[in-house]
């Protein structure tokens, strides 16, 4: 790759808050390259995405609209799942890694966004908000599954995909709307 794709790709990348705000500089510039993350960033990248989309989906429980609880009614269903996999896999040995206890700033700063948007300003942030996390989340889950370093957390990836691909569909619609 070139060194002005490389600088164009990275532009790009930072240009994109959105993107910026929900994956680590290092993951981030890692999927935009379209290299794997290794184990431990995968496992805090998705481990934070998982704590995120809960505490999100729980604020959107509160102040969302009718088809925003309905998708996070969903969100923590499913999120609530692939944490006590990623668990599993992690206190179970299969993977050598660390597991994050909280979000990270910039998930942190999104929540408290939520937090203290009204129900009426709620689906600005939280829609499109769905839509860039779980975007990110895909790619997060395809780069792994495809070139991950450890088998079993490759295997996750794989069999986890077709549900954030379902969220991304799903928040897609939401983030359609009459704004």
């Amino acid at each position: 790759m070139s060194v002005k794709t490389t600088f164009a790709l990275m532009l790009a990348l930072a240009s994109t808050a959105a993107a910026a705000e929900t994956v680590t500089e290092k993951t981030g510039v890692n999927s935009a390259l379209g290299i794997a993350p290794k184990t431990q960033d995968f496992v805090t990248e998705a481990a934070v995405s998982d704590m995120t989309e809960i505490a999100a989906a729980k604020v959107a429980l509160q102040k969302g609209d009718g088809d925003e609880k309905k998708f996070a009614d969903q969100i923590v269903k499913d999120h609530t799942q692939t944490s006590t996999e990623l668990k599993a896999l992690v206190s179970g040995g299969d993977v050598q890694a660390t597991l994050p206890t909280a979000p990270d700033n910039a998930s942190q700063k999104q929540l408290d966004k939520l937090n203290a948007a009204t129900p009426a300003s709620f689906k600005r942030d939280y829609d499109p908000m769905q839509v860039s996390a779980h975007q990110s989340a895909v790619s997060l889950f395809e780069h792994y599954a495809k070139d991950g370093d450890n088998g079993k957390l490759k295997d996750w990836a794989r069999k986890t995909l077709p549900h954030l691909r379902h969220h991304l569909d799903m928040a897609k619609m939401l983030d359609q709307r009459k704004k």
